[in-house]
């Protein structure tokens, strides 16, 4: 089923898939989508999405974005992008995390600085929330803010598993600017410009994959400007629960555009491998199957909806262990060819995967990113079902006392 039946959503499905057909070319979807090979390409889409008009729909009601655009016509673009094949955005970040949070937290000066260069592809964001002793945990962050001088702070600390920062212009950073604050008290939302040599350091890490999509910072006295504090000094842990609580609806309907495109080459390959005659494989394929269309009404059913504390942890909880399961089916139909390389092996490129065994390693973080299981089952028992809450060590009585936070996508 197509999301946007009114006439008006047809409308501006046709005019995105033949955009993306012009510009993307035949053979897209197979892997030949530009911004594939480095970073500089990564940006000339982001700009090229930009000058078009497609970054930031919705924000021209705010007079940032490029066009106006209803909610279901956001979801439209969205699925019409997944199905596409087009590359994995670079400023994915900027538009769909911090740009709803400056449109609800920033200053008008914060808007008019920092949200039309996102719609226009120029400037790209990393988030920098968890810590190597602050993950799942967020309110345990330890990364210091200290005034430099009125109009400056000094950021010291390190971050992890910050995606994209290797190209990132800025990021947001979760800092403690009061030493004496515990927990969620004494936060600040900054935001940091990441050109600053000898003061932030970028260390990718490689993964079980052989890529390295993520990467430690470390922050050694990086200037930030008073300025470019969102929503008041003290106020980061509000900022920062409000970004997470926009990981919902949209984002999730895409995704599960190409969620169905890996399962549809999983069930080329039972079929073509005869895998999909054993019986208990072809009941395995069709409950991935019949739970991919569970998640697609879930998420229907919260889309712009009232705000529910839950849905983004039960979201998380069903695709994140779908996507695990669906890289294991992958390998299962494959049998033994499965862990065969797709080349062999030469100095230049001593780590080549093909697309069902980079589904599969990198699924084994499917349900640790972006929170783990274990914390969303935490979120939803205490704050929705109203159960007893973990034992917690004696805190400040000032301390507001709020649960673990779900950790950060980035």
């Amino acid at each position: 089923m197509e999301f946007g039946p009114h006439p008006e959503d047809r409308a501006f499905r046709a005019e995105a898939r033949a955009w993306l057909r012009t510009k993307l070319g035949p053979g897209t979807a197979s892997g030949g989508a530009p911004g594939t090979a480095s970073g500089t390409d990564r940006r000339d889409w982001e700009r090229t999405l930009g000058a078009a008009g497609w970054i930031g729909l919705g924000w021209a009601e705010d007079g940032y974005g490029n066009r106006r655009a209803t909610l279901t016509q956001q979801v439209v673009w969205a699925e019409e992008y997944a199905r596409s094949g087009a590359p994995p955005r670079s400023g994915h970040i900027g538009e769909n995390l911090l740009a709803p949070t400056l449109l609800a937290h920033g200053s008008p000066e914060q808007k008019s600085r920092f949200l039309p260069p996102i719609a226009r592809g120029d400037e790209l964001w990393c988030q920098g929330y968890s810590e190597p002793g602050a993950g799942s945990d967020l309110a345990g962050v330890r990364t210091a803010a200290v005034r430099d001088t009125p109009g400056t702070y000094r950021v010291t600390g390190q971050k992890i598993w910050t995606s994209l920062a290797h190209e990132a212009d800025w990021c947001f950073v979760l800092a403690r600017t009061d030493p004496e604050g515990r927990r969620h008290r004494g936060l600040t939302f900054l935001l940091v410009p990441m050109d600053q040599p000898g003061r932030i350091e970028v260390r990718p890490i490689r993964q079980l994959t052989g890529t390295s999509d993520f990467n430690e910072v470390f922050f050694d006295g990086a200037t930030a400007r008073a300025e470019h504090v969102v929503g008041g000094e003290g106020e980061g842990w509000r900022v920062a629960m409000s970004l997470l609580g926009v990981e919902r609806g949209v984002s999730t309907l895409a995704q599960q555009i190409g969620f169905a495109g890996e399962l549809g080459e999983v069930l080329r390959t039972a079929v073509a491998t005869g895998a999909a005659e054993d019986p208990v494989l072809r009941d395995r394929l069709i409950a991935q199957w019949a739970e991919l269309r569970a998640m697609r009404w879930n998420a229907l059913r919260t889309l712009g909806g009232p705000a529910d504390t839950g849905a983004p942890s039960v979201a998380k909880l069903l695709w994140g262990g779908w996507h695990q399961r669906l890289g294991e089916l992958a390998m299962l139909v494959r049998g033994a060819a499965g862990a065969a390389g797709p080349a062999d092996r030469t100095p230049e490129n001593p780590y080549q995967l093909d697309a069902d065994q980079h589904l599969f390693l990198f699924g084994r973080a499917d349900t640790i990113y972006g929170g783990s299981d274990e914390i969303q089952r935490t979120i939803i028992a205490e704050r929705v079902l109203g159960l007893p809450r973990e034992p917690r060590e004696p805190r400040d009585p000032r301390d507001p006392g709020e649960p673990k936070a779900r950790g950060p996508v980035a």
